[in-house]
């Protein structure tokens, strides 16, 4: 399955060997990958007015209705729990 080692891998390898079979497993169709969560925070200084850059999750999962219930957010293996 793995080529490389664990420690050695990206965040999407880890993605893609590990984390995406297990979740399609059990949600099947009820799941969205790197779906933006936010718009960006809007930053004000004075009479400018910008937004900052949007956040993303990297697998939202559904409920049959399409409501959002759970984000999951995937690390490289150099990362703790």
């Amino acid at each position: 399955m793995a080529i490389l080692g664990k420690k050695k891998m990206s965040e999407e390898d880890i993605k893609l060997n590990f984390i995406t079979p297990v979740i399609q497993r059990g949600w099947k169709d009820h799941i969205t990958m790197e779906t933006r969560i936010t718009d960006g925070r809007i930053n004000i200084r004075g009479n400018i007015v910008a937004r900052g850059k949007p956040k993303f999750a990297d697998y939202l999962l559904y409920l049959n209705d399409g409501k959002p219930i759970a984000v999951v957010e995937a690390k490289d293996n150099n990362h703790s729990l």
